[in-house]
């Protein structure tokens, strides 16, 4: 059993987290995802950041109980004696990802109405510490310890790989929000709304029609009329 902690524990742990890190991205999708499907990704992420960190204390405490470190190195960054930057990027790592599981559980109390916007910044910025400290896991579970085989190899490149293209996504949807915003533009799924009549053949009935789009009725009304235009 120690065996296989030994090599699996962090491994499962950096699966966890990577999970959490693409379905954290996920849930904040408003181009595709409708609301319960972000709850529904939200969830996943959070059930995922909790495993994740569950497996990362179970690698420490194997790797403490088999004496490939030691309590101080665990602690204190850079402070191994044998793989100081290795070991030291992966106790970074750890305490960022506590960081941003702490943040993210109490993200109610930084953005309940009241709270100013400097304190949902500060949650914002400690709670995306999880980007670096995911990178530094990487790091740290290539190179420190034993050889990685080369289907793990693969396996960190794919993960990089998706958390690449899914934070790009996020990027390039939260640049447009801002240039629609600048424009006074109000954009709420429309993807998600346009698939949505695709499938039931009609549009969503809390949205106001305009008299000439009803079916078989048509606006009598010279351009203007119901303005005062025509006066």
């Amino acid at each position: 059993m120690f065996v296989f902690l030994d090599f699996g524990a962090g491994v499962l742990a950096l699966v966890c987290l990577t999970s959490a890190v693409l379905w954290g991205l996920a849930a904040t999708d408003q181009m595709i995802l409708h609301t319960k499907q972000r709850l529904i990704a939200q969830a996943i992420h959070r059930a995922a950041a909790v495993a994740g960190l569950l497996f990362l204390a179970v690698h420490i405490w194997v790797k403490v109980a088999e004496s490939h470190t030691n309590t101080a190195s665990i602690a204190i960054p850079f402070a191994d004696a044998n793989q100081p930057v290795l070991i030291g990027l992966g106790t970074i790592a750890g305490y960022l990802f506590v960081i941003a599981a702490v943040t993210g559980a109490a993200r109610s109390s930084f953005a309940s109405r009241g709270n100013s916007r400097w304190r949902y910044r500060w949650w914002r910025a400690l709670h995306v510490g999880a980007y670096p400290a995911w990178c530094a896991a990487l790091i740290h579970g290539l190179k420190a310890g034993r050889a990685a085989k080369i289907w793990a190899t693969y396996g960190y490149i794919a993960a990089l790989a998706g958390v690449a293209i899914a934070l790009w996504l996020r990027l390039v949807q939260r640049r447009r929000q801002d240039i629609d915003r600048a424009d006074g533009i109000e954009v709420r799924n429309p993807p998600a709304r346009s698939m949505q009549e695709g499938r039931t053949g009609r549009s969503d009935p809390t949205v106001p029609r305009p008299r000439s789009a009803e079916p078989g009725r048509y606006d009598s009304q010279p351009l203007g009329a119901s303005r005062g235009w025509d006066r």
